[in-house]
């Protein structure tokens, strides 16, 4: 599925159309530059849960927690260099907590996904406007 927005509002929509279809336990692994709108997609993510609150990009603390009527897990692999780092902080103890897992920066621990994750790919084509491709298992 392919999604053109030409809005950061229009970005978090289509994070929230997502989460809505969504099951609990699932990894959603992200793909894009920086500035291409993954964090605002993830703050959608969580207005699409029913959670409400401040979202913001992880990348200092890699993991943060949302809660509301269902749980959103966001990580930021933005500063690391390898899946066994992932691995180093637990990822395993996240997933078997059956919340939604949202992952930036996916291609840098590319090899701690099985294939049954949801892929979203974010591409600038403008200043404002982002083509979001969606495949996996809610296609």
């Amino acid at each position: 599925m392919e999604i053109i927005t030409h809005s950061e509002r229009e970005t978090e929509e289509a994070g929230a159309a997502l989460a809505r279809r969504v099951p609990d336990s699932t990894v959603v692994a992200m793909y894009g530059e920086l500035g291409s709108g993954k964090t605002a997609f993830v703050r959608g993510m969580a207005r699409g849960m029913g959670i409400d609150c401040r979202v913001s990009s992880p990348t200092f603390t890699i993991v943060n927690e949302y809660e509301g009527k269902r749980t959103l897990i966001h990580f930021d692999m933005y500063r690391l260099g390898s899946a066994d780092e992932l691995y180093g902080i637990g990822w395993d103890d996240y997933l078997d907590r059956g919340a939604v897992c949202a992952v930036e920066w996916s291609e840098n621990v590319q090899d701690a996904f099985t294939g049954g994750e949801v892929t979203v790919r974010f591409e600038k084509t403008g200043e404002n406007e982002r083509r979001i491709t969606i495949g996996g298992p809610v296609c």
